[in-house]
């Protein structure tokens, strides 16, 4: 058992609906051997409930809890920063030729290392991931992740038109390749299955249907792809199946609790009550929205409706895979939208990042807070001495000041521990001396 004292900030309770930021200047919370929260409070009390637990000191900074990316690319690690494209451009000249290279494994294999190590050393303790076209690439993937320890949910990216001739597959190939990496890893350890159609663009009925049996084959699994990024696209789905985007998911039975769709900037209400009605959640990517020039959210529309939202980082799209930069756009995302938008605070901010992507990802009751029965998922955020950021967090008035200046200020470098289940996947640099435990 060890309590770990440190300054702690979570969002237990939507602040969406009423809830708040709960924090502990001087906080200590016991973790079990496997990885469980047993005790939470001051330190002081914590410590007193139990005497013989080892101390591990974490001082300076902020402890919170793992971040959840709803939507992550892994084969577009190496194209960060592709700007100036709307996306079907971007498309064609940067993601897909570099998704063309998953073909080679050992090419895989290298950007499967890297796409890991970037996940951890931001603080992403779990994540919805895009796979790739090749099956040998995401089981490197897979094998990565667990290496690792992350919490991972991915699958075979499929397609079958309008790609490069490399990446298409058949119905029937992406249903039996599908379904053997899913029988090798779905529930093994901390990864699970997503069938993962690329989007409807690129998916035919016949595509999609073999989508639909897979997701029911597999128990448990998930199902992730894209809609409604960006208007030549949307038109060119309408222009293919008849209807709207959503519609084209829908009737193949794949909008359900275990969908998450990313973007969603440009729907309509009907298909905003159709994800509603079907439980189905939105990975908002403010940073790739705003690269892409796709458009600005309208979160209050989904609010309103009544769909769940979370963040993602879409990384080949976005700027990197830090969750602080994806809250950051997020607040300028609806900031800039004037009366229609919503204005967030550092709570709603951390909520998005935290508990609504493990709430998107049924991962609710283990995961997404701090609190008492949840896995020790954690962050430990602790800038180099004198740099803006740890001025920023000394001389903050109160936690919600805190963890506004994380947002606002905080990179990867900031994060210094990153705790899975209790184990630790990420290791301050020896420039911060601080003990090891």
């Amino acid at each position: 058992m060890i309590i770990y004292r440190a300054q702690v900030l979570d969002v237990p309770d939507d602040p969406f609906l009423g809830g708040a930021l709960r924090s502990e200047q001087d906080g200590g919370i016991l973790v079990s051997d496997d990885g469980l929260i047993a005790d939470r409070g001051s330190f002081a009390d914590v410590r007193g409930r139990n005497p013989s637990a080892e101390v591990c000191e974490l001082t300076g900074g902020l402890l919170l809890p793992g971040f959840v990316d709803t939507h992550v690319h892994f084969p577009q690690a190496r194209i960060i920063g592709g700007l100036g494209m709307p996306l079907l451009d971007w498309l064609d000249q940067c993601a897909l030729p570099e998704e063309a290279r998953m073909a080679d494994l050992r090419y895989a294999q290298d950007v499967a290392a890297e796409f890991v190590s970037g996940l951890a050393d931001a603080g992403t303790t779990t994540a919805l991931v895009f796979g790739a076209h090749f099956a040998p690439a995401v089981d490197a993937l897979f094998s990565a992740a667990s290496d690792r320890g992350l919490r991972v949910t991915s699958g075979l990216v499929v397609g079958d038109r309008m790609l490069r001739p490399e990446l298409h597959t058949t119905a029937q190939r992406a249903y039996d390749e599908g379904l053997a990496l899913a029988n090798r890893w779905h529930g093994e350890g901390r990864t699970r299955y997503a069938v993962t159609p690329r989007f409807a663009l690129s998916c035919s009925d016949e595509m999609l249907a073999s989508c639909a049996a897979l997701h029911a084959a597999i128990p448990g699994s998930w199902l992730t792809s894209h809609v409604n990024e960006n208007p030549a696209e949307i038109a060119t789905v309408e222009d293919l199946f008849g209807c709207n985007y959503v519609e084209s998911y829908h009737r193949h039975d794949l909008i359900g609790p275990h969908t998450v769709l990313a973007h969603n900037v440009h729907p309509t209400d009907g298909e905003l009550d159709c994800l509603a009605t079907r439980g189905a959640a939105v990975a908002h990517c403010p940073t790739s929205n705003a690269s892409l020039g796709s458009g600005m959210f309208p979160l209050d529309r989904h609010l309103a409706h009544g769909v769940r939202v979370a963040l993602g980082t879409d990384v080949g799209g976005g700027t990197g895979y830090s969750m602080f930069k994806e809250g950051l756009q997020a607040y300028f995302m609806q900031h800039l939208r004037g009366a229609r938008g919503i204005p967030l605070t550092a709570a709603h901010l951390l909520h998005l990042a935290t508990a609504a992507g493990a709430a998107a990802l049924g991962l609710r009751d283990e995961i997404g807070d701090l609190g008492v029965g949840r896995r020790f998922d954690a962050v430990w955020l602790r800038p180099p001495t004198g740099t803006p950021l740890d001025v920023g967090l000394h001389h903050a008035g109160d936690p919600e000041q805190a963890l506004a200046r994380a947002f606002a200020m905080g990179v990867s470098t900031d994060v210094a521990r990153v705790w899975v289940d209790g184990e630790r996947i990420k290791t301050e640099r020896l420039a911060y001396h601080h003990a090891e435990l």
